[in-house]
């Protein structure tokens, strides 16, 4: 599913704020070169940087690998994000909008699933938990007829 010409995939560790600056600069510099209009890369960035916070607050740090997808009709842009945390106990209740587990909002993972395509969150108690998020270029619709 790579797009041709592109590295297969970008991994980046994600221990420090620092690292989350750099999960969203390589999240829209790729989702630039694929073809990800001004909107959808605000959105891939805005998800990437939720579930990149997770990933260092929650998960007590890990990975993200950035990876370019062509399916034979278009262009996409996967990003899976790895820790070795404690896991989610109750996935259910995670995912409900306004659940936190800390100070935030409560809209870390809701709302990066709604930010993007296709979503996956695996997880288990003391083994970790591994969020896959995946988006699609939007096709921009051709110009209208010229009505006279």
């Amino acid at each position: 599913m790579q797009v041709s010409g592109q590295a297969p995939a970008t991994s980046l560790p994600i221990g420090s704020d620092a690292d989350l600056a750099w999960v969203r600069q390589e999240v829209r510099q790729c989702a630039a070169q694929l073809g990800f209009g001004l909107v959808q890369q605000t959105k891939l960035v805005t998800a990437a940087s939720e579930l990149a916070r997770n990933t260092l607050v929650h998960g007590g740090g890990g990975r993200v690998e950035i990876t370019p997808l062509d399916n034979g009709r278009s262009r996409g842009l996967r990003m899976r994000f790895i820790d070795s945390g404690p896991g989610i106990r109750d996935l259910e209740l995670a995912m409900t909008d306004g659940y936190t587990s800390g100070g935030g909002l409560g809209l870390g993972l809701s709302g990066a699933k709604r930010l993007v395509h296709e979503f996956r969150v695996d997880t288990e108690p003391g083994r970790g938990t591994t969020v896959t998020a995946v988006a699609w270029v939007a096709k921009v619709p051709g110009s209208r007829p010229v009505l006279g």
